[in-house]
């Protein structure tokens, strides 16, 4: 009864959310109030030549699977050609695009001496896709690997040196793609999402109601094979109860916060079954790799986090709890995201 009441409380934090309690409204709108959110340097529209890397954001395409992806790869301020770098691929929580936060980590990062590749994955932002706002977790997974196949080409990468950062649910994925890529040498899971059947009911609504969304998912599926067109609800809202994310979400709504241009409120309802289906759960035992999680309590889902943790094998391995941070403070905060860069660092810098 003790976990279980810890997911309840933890999810109604969380940025999956059937609903959203008093505290966690002020909390949002304290938020976008206090928000130093860092000023994320923008790259052009030129697509850089291979081997003509310069200092701060280069613009880069790579393909996976058959589908262009677009991303920004940062560069240190001193970086000089013939510099062969350390790299982190970083990526963000669910629905989101690389202007959010994998944009404030990639930055900070190089600024610490890492080339950093934020990018958007299939399905979103810049990237290819035809069915926009899909949510798949192999697809993800798939675009992680082929990030780092990218990175292995560029030359301003050490490509024996290359590490994954991933923030809320793309810590799940990158613990996939780490699990299965001996290319990925080092894991950060920053405010993790990492679920399994048990918390999915409980965050969803129990048993009955995430069939229930599973079913809506393959019929949407199926409507988009016989006619081309996928269905979409909002991936945010404070009307709409049928949205991937339902309540007074100021991170999502906040335009001096989440709600960018760049990022589009969609979510494509056949993501559903996917989403719900995946676990990362099982693959902890085969992480070999040094892990550094960064979580709190008053975050989404800490027991998720715990368990994956507990069942990494081998003593490399470390996990950060931060005593009053909120999920979304993890994803725009400064002071929040200095401190998970810092130790981020320190991890990278000892065994890249």
């Amino acid at each position: 009864m003790k976990a279980i009441s810890s997911i309840i409380k933890a999810s109604a934090l969380s940025l999956i959310l059937v609903a959203v309690s008093t505290s966690a409204i002020a909390q949002n709108i304290s938020a976008s109030k206090n928000s130093t959110k860092p000023q994320v340097q923008q790259a052009s529209d030129t697509i850089i030549a291979a081997n003509s890397y310069k200092p701060g954001v280069n613009r880069v395409t790579f393909q996976s699977e058959g589908e262009k992806l677009v991303g920004n790869l940062y560069l240190p301020a001193n970086y000089k050609a013939g510099d062969k770098l350390p790299a982190v691929v970083v990526a963000g929580s669910w629905t989101t695009v690389k202007e959010q936060m994998p944009a404030t980590y990639a930055q900070k990062l190089a600024q610490q001496g890492f080339a950093a590749l934020a990018f958007d994955f299939r399905f979103f932002g810049e990237s290819g896709g035809k069915v926009r706002g899909f949510e798949s977790p192999s697809a993800k997974i798939a675009d992680i690997k082929n990030a780092v196949s990218f990175l292995q080409t560029v030359e301003a990468v050490d490509g024996n040196r290359i590490a994954g950062l991933g923030i809320c649910a793309s810590a799940g994925y990158m613990a996939v793609a780490t699990a299965r890529d001996p290319r990925i040498k080092s894991f950060i899971a920053v405010a993790p999402w990492i679920h399994d059947a048990t918390i999915v009911n409980t965050v969803y609504g129990g048993e009955e109601a995430v069939q229930a969304k599973i079913e809506s998912s393959q019929a949407a599926r199926a409507k988009f094979e016989q006619t081309g067109k996928a269905e979409y609800v909002p991936a945010i809202s404070t009307t709409n109860k049928h949205a991937a994310m339902y309540g007074n979400v100021d991170y999502y709504l906040n335009p001096k916060r989440g709600a960018i241009p760049q990022w589009a409120n969609q979510f494509a309802v056949m993501s559903w079954a996917e989403w719900l289906t995946f676990s990362a759960m099982p693959q902890a035992k085969q992480i070999k790799v040094p892990t550094l999680f960064i979580h709190s309590d008053q975050a989404a889902i800490p027991d998720g986090a715990r368990r994956f943790f507990a069942a990494i094998p081998g003593k490399d391995k470390d996990i950060v709890w931060f005593p009053e941070a909120q999920q979304f403070d993890f994803y725009d905060q400064e002071a929040t995201i200095d401190q998970a860069v810092a130790l981020t660092v320190k991890q990278l810098r000892t065994s890249l």
